[in-house]
């Protein structure tokens, strides 16, 4: 079985949303669907995501708890902005907006 890092199937003008109507769909069987590990990724990540993603955790793990203590953590460990820039917390919240998150 191939191992999947996205789900192909995404409608990716969708927002991904819980069903909470029960029966609505279809309901798998444990052992006869394929369950696609990345359910709302619409693309295997890039490199800079995953880097996006390293250096949000290290700024959390150095007591980061607002945008600002993140705009400041990342700027102060060089990590540039998807344009090569240094971070502003308008752009860091308009790239959590983009990215979904």
């Amino acid at each position: 079985m191939e191992s999947l890092a996205y789900n192909p199937n995404l409608v990716p003008w969708e927002r991904p949303a819980p069903n909470n109507v029960a029966g609505k769909g279809h309901i798998e069987k444990p052992g006869h669907v394929q369950n696609i590990v990345w359910q709302t990724r619409a693309a295997a990540p890039t490199a800079y995501e995953n880097a996006l993603g390293d250096a949000l955790e290290a700024a959390f793990e150095g007591g980061a708890k607002s945008p600002e203590d993140i705009v400041r953590a990342f700027n102060r460990a060089n990590f540039l902005s998807a344009d090569g820039q240094p971070w502003t917390e308008a752009a860091f919240l308009s790239e959590m907006r983009r990215l979904g998150a």
